[in-house]
């Protein structure tokens, strides 16, 4: 279950946190929220100083904020209402392009979905909306008794179901189907209410998830506030801005560490299709890269899929080691370059021997850029 690799790599976060933490002061804890939407029990545990503290600019936090992850989830929330949009067009007339109408919005909201991955912190972790949209492998025998039982399929019976059974990777095998050769005729109308029922809880989450950083969600402080604030007096989330620091370097290795340990490595290792994710649409080397792409836009301060830009750590560390800002911002783009070598559909390629090597490289390329997050960039930024 896609769960299960979520809460151990969480845990990954989680000790790199601490490590972290011991690198940016080594001060007394102070008590982190838990989880409550107000912060990430991987982001409190760092006391150095109220005022403040650290190297990097609040400003950087401000942008990281404003430029990076609420453009990144507007952006999810309104494709995910086109999805939804389009899986009415695809009820309304069940023909091949309104099913490769459905299939287009699939795939484009999945873009600023896998390029938030390097900021799996917050009220997405906080409120259970990462599991709840992008659980993975899916059990097949359980989306058929799904279809076969005498449910009626709203949205509100969805929310409720484990989530291997609704998301993005539901939504994907009713589209593409168990062999990806699903065709409209192929639809039966059991599956079209399936269908719109999870893109409509997709809509909803997605919607709530955008809200929650700037307005807040269910009682809850707008998340950009808690996190901008980091240092100020009564901040229980981040008691310094070394703190927000230390939580961006850790979704930036954590979501490394998922992509090649997991997401690649797992199904690699096994020479099983069926761990893979995105495997009915054959998007899973994009989404890869999309992941890796997540990592740089939390570095830049920018997010060129919704055109914004900000300052971000990538110009503190410019100042102090611009050899280590080129060098890292280098062993991106070959990371994002390796995985474009791996043959593509991923499924495919882990089962044929002779793709090893590009398999292999792509996870020591993301190794690499793991590394760097882990001991330079953590050397520098929480000096």
């Amino acid at each position: 279950m896609r769960i299960g690799m979520r809460i151990r790599f969480r845990t990954v976060g989680t000790l790199l946190a601490v490590a972290l933490a011991a690198a940016a002061c080594g001060g007394d804890d102070d008590d982190g929220t838990g989880d409550d939407g107000t912060g990430d029990d991987s982001a409190g545990d760092d006391s150095s100083t109220d005022d403040g503290g650290g190297a990097v600019d609040q400003q950087v936090l401000v942008d990281f904020a404003d430029q990076v992850v609420i453009p990144t989830y507007q952006l999810l929330a309104d494709r995910a209402i086109a999805l939804d949009d389009a899986a009415a067009a695809l009820d309304d007339e069940r023909s091949d392009e309104s099913l490769d109408a459905a299939r287009q919005a699939w795939a484009d909201t999945r873009v600023p979905w896998e390029e938030s991955e390097a900021f799996l912190f917050g009220p997405v972790s906080a409120q259970g909306w990462d599991p709840a949209m992008d659980s993975w492998p899916l059990n097949k025998d359980d989306l058929d008794a799904v279809l076969a039982s005498g449910d009626e399929l709203t949205q509100d019976f969805i929310r409720n179901l484990p989530e291997t059974q609704k998301g993005f990777h539901t939504i994907e095998y009713l589209l593409w189907g168990d062999d990806s050769q699903k065709t409209a005729a192929d639809f039966d109308d059991r599956e079209i209410e399936y269908l719109l029922a999870l893109t409509e809880e997709l809509t909803l989450i997605t919607t709530d998830l955008a809200t929650s950083w700037t307005d807040g969600v269910g009682g809850q402080a707008a998340y950009r506030d808690v996190f901008t604030t980091a240092g100020d007096s009564g901040n229980t989330a981040y008691g310094s801005i070394d703190s927000a620091v230390q939580e961006m370097l850790g979704g930036m290795a954590g979501i490394c560490d998922e992509v090649a340990n997991g997401k690649i490595a797992e199904p690699f290792g096994a020479r099983d299709p069926n761990l893979v994710e995105s495997q009915y649409s054959f998007n899973s080397l994009l989404d890869f890269q999309d992941n890796m792409r997540s990592v740089l836009n939390a570095y830049t301060g920018d997010f060129p899929a919704g055109e914004t830009e900000g300052s971000g750590l990538d110009d503190f560390v410019a100042e102090v080691d611009p050899d280590l800002d080129a060098r890292f911002k280098g062993e991106l783009d070959d990371a994002i370059s390796a995985l474009g070598e791996i043959p593509s559909p991923f499924p495919a390629a882990i089962q044929d021997p002779g793709n090893d090597a590009a398999i292999e490289a792509a996870q020591a390329a993301i190794a690499t850029v793991q590394s760097t997050i882990e001991g330079d960039l953590t050397a520098v930024l929480l000096q």
